[in-house]
């Protein structure tokens, strides 16, 4: 296994690395003054939390990365059926948090079941559509895992969590129209997405208040939230100060004043905001184009896959980064709702942590299934 590691891909390796510790030391300056003001414990509290979810994220990157990607597929539905089954209990017999029930409180440790069934449906899609790679001319082969995943959207959008239902189905539609499915029934499905989404629209508009949460319904209002500072512009027009406060170079490392109780969590889905803050506009620059290379760097490794399988994998994984920096850096500059997604490498959160390491070691396992393959012919690589 040790010998396989020479064949990652170091560019994505290294970056992961670096933002990976980047986000673990704004962590700590983000959530310093919350735990000690709010929660009454340790200001290393978050840090030394965060810190224990990324030593799990290395040991399970060493044992996922011995096995290839045919493991993955078939282990997949098995996971997606546990997961699927969680949605289901939590739905019955969770508790809400921050009016939503999606997590299992399991004391030391709340655990995001919906997390952990994007990445696994992403596997899931890719081990479907390799297996009946022969068999895709037919709607109901082609869309059977889709149905699957529509149900799945539907438990996540009940708990409710529009965010994540969001970027999961997005994420779905994405490895749909990237797997060689007849172009006819792509087209068909396309049609009857857009029609779905015209009469959400119209649903929400006309009936919002029967089909959403007021919270949500309250965050589709984003024009002039420092109007609304003392209501639901509060988080975003803080989030505005955030920025405004840190110009070209930040105000210094810990020096945030935003982060004094201003913005709930600020080591979460407002992390950037205290990143532009204190570390100014020219590194939350450079961090995106970190977020770009990475993408890009999956991409080539999803084009160069020798099997639908691992192309899958890369285009599912690159579209679920992508959706999650976009969603939560727009909700941010309040160009759409804000959603509760976090931000790729930098939130607090064990769940997405974990998730989003699994999702990059699959990526590169893919990268030495390819290599070995060029290297010795041995499609078993």
């Amino acid at each position: 296994m040790i010998k396989k590691l020479k064949y990652l891909d170091k560019t994505l390796f290294f970056i992961s690395i670096l933002l990976f510790v980047i986000g673990l030391v704004m962590i700590f300056s983000a959530s310093n003054v919350t735990a000690y003001m709010s929660h009454a414990v340790s200001p290393y509290n978050y840090f030394l939390r965060q810190s224990v979810f990324l030593i799990a994220g290395l040991l399970l990157f060493f044992i996922m990365i011995a096995f290839n990607t045919n493991v993955y597929g078939k282990s997949s539905r098995l996971l997606l059926i546990i997961n699927t089954a969680a949605l289901v209990v939590l739905l019955i017999y969770g508790s809400a948090k921050n009016q939503a029930i999606s997590w299992f409180d399991l004391g030391f440790i709340s655990i995001q079941p919906s997390e952990f069934i994007k990445v696994i449906s992403i596997v899931y899609l890719a081990e479907y559509y390799e297996v009946h790679r022969k068999n895709l001319k037919g709607a109901v082969i082609s869309l059977f895992p889709i149905g699957i995943c529509i149900a799945i959207a539907g438990l996540i959008f009940l708990q409710p969590d529009l965010g994540t239902t969001i970027i999961y189905a997005v994420t779905v539609a994405i490895i749909f129209f990237a797997v060689p499915v007849a172009k006819e029934i792509k087209f068909k499905l396309f049609f009857i997405g857009c029609a779905i989404l015209f009469l959400g629209g119209f649903a929400i508009m006309s009936m919002g208040k029967n089909i959403l949460e007021d919270r949500q319904l309250e965050r589709f209002d984003i024009s002039n939230p420092c109007e609304k500072i003392l209501s639901k512009g509060n988080q975003v027009c803080n989030c505005y100060i955030a920025i405004n406060n840190g110009g070209l170079t930040g105000v210094g490392l810990g020096n945030s004043t935003q982060k004094y109780l201003y913005l709930p969590e600020p080591y979460t889905d407002f992390i950037f905001a205290i990143i532009i803050e204190e570390l100014g506009v020219i590194t939350g620059i450079a961090i995106i184009l970190l977020y770009i290379v990475i993408l890009f760097r999956i991409l080539i490794i999803g084009r160069r896959a020798i099997t639908n399988r691992g192309a899958i994998i890369c285009y599912g994984t690159a579209a679920y980064i992508f959706l999650h920096i976009a969603v939560n850096l727009m909700g941010i500059m309040g160009m759409i709702p804000m959603t509760g997604v976090p931000l790729p490498f930098m939130s607090y959160g064990g769940s997405y942590t974990i998730c989003l390491i699994a999702a990059l070691t699959m990526v590169q396992r893919v990268n030495i299934d390819t290599k070995l393959y060029n290297e010795k012919g041995d499609k078993r690589a």
